[in-house]
């Protein structure tokens, strides 16, 4: 018996409890949806199986491609942001020296549930007692509708979403930051490189496998956005950003919960191929790095 099965058979004993607890709150549910997409299941009426007739009415809905292409979008145009951001916020935190109240400050909108920080956004941009308003009318400008329309909602929820998890990108990358050698700065300096040429061949070369990391882990949780856009914006206006997350939760407020069960698989399976073409895409630069 080969020596990396004889070390698995010797820790498995202590993995069978993680494993166990897995495969009950993690395994079992996702195969539950998966398994009640391909079944006609709406309440009061006999559960029966549909096949692929769920799939075939999602992808054939408008209401699904206009979800689509706003999750798609959204998480190409906030993710970048988010990184650009945590890049600012983690440079900022190793330039410091008194780093903990910065970090106090830095981190207080990721430490906000989703729920909170929606409703603070809301609040903030309410038409008639939202600050950002009070502020525009006090300099003699109209006031702004800022979900009146579906680019203003948009972008106001890329704004709501980068500004609560920007902090989360700054953590891993100054994490990162802080294992660089400062010789490796000091070196530079004497060889007369100025700032930014010191972040672009020094910081950038040895934290783009964090930058990588964050960027993968926000680009799934845009992918699956809920809160934000439940609290926010309703969806709308006119459906216009509409999650495919809240598509499926519409249709399970509904009672149609086959087709709601299609909305999450096919949502699942739009996070894995955006993983796995990401992984594709940035494991030549990232191994480079290294």
């Amino acid at each position: 018996m080969s020596r990396p099965r004889k070390y698995l058979l010797r820790v498995l004993p202590y993995l069978f409890p993680l494993l166990l607890l897995l495969g009950l709150f993690a395994a079992l549910p996702v195969l539950g949806t998966i398994e009640n997409s391909f079944f006609r299941d709406i309440p009061f009426l006999p559960r029966h199986w549909a096949g692929f007739e769920n799939y075939r009415a999602i992808l054939s809905s408008s209401d699904f491609r206009k979800s689509l292409c706003f999750t798609l979008l959204f998480t190409a145009v906030s993710v970048p942001i988010e990184i650009v951001l945590g890049y600012v916020y983690a440079l900022t935190l190793n330039a410091v020296s008194r780093r903990r109240l910065l970090q106090a400050v830095l981190l207080l909108p990721w430490a906000l549930p989703l729920v909170v920080a929606g409703r603070l956004w809301q609040l903030d941009t309410d038409y008639h007692s939202g600050i950002l308003n009070l502020l525009l009318t006090r300099f003699g400008f109209e006031p702004v509708n800022w979900l009146g329309t579906p680019a203003r909602a948009f972008t106001l929820l890329v704004v709501a979403d980068s500004w609560k998890t920007a902090p989360f990108v700054a953590i891993i990358l100054y994490a990162a930051l802080t294992t660089i050698p400062q010789s490796l700065y000091e070196q530079a300096s004497v060889d007369g490189a100025g700032l930014l040429r010191r972040f672009l061949f020094i910081t950038l070369p040895l934290t783009l496998p964090s930058a990588f990391v964050a960027g993968l882990f926000r680009s799934v949780d845009a992918l699956r956005i809920f809160d934000l856009v439940f609290v926010l914006t309703h969806g709308g206006p006119g459906g216009g950003t509409t999650s495919l997350s809240l598509l499926a939760y519409r249709y399970y407020l509904s009672g149609d919960f086959g087709t709601g069960g299609a909305v999450s698989v096919l949502l699942f399976a739009v996070a894995f191929l955006v993983s796995l073409l990401l992984v594709r895409l940035l494991r030549a630069p990232t191994e480079a790095a290294v």
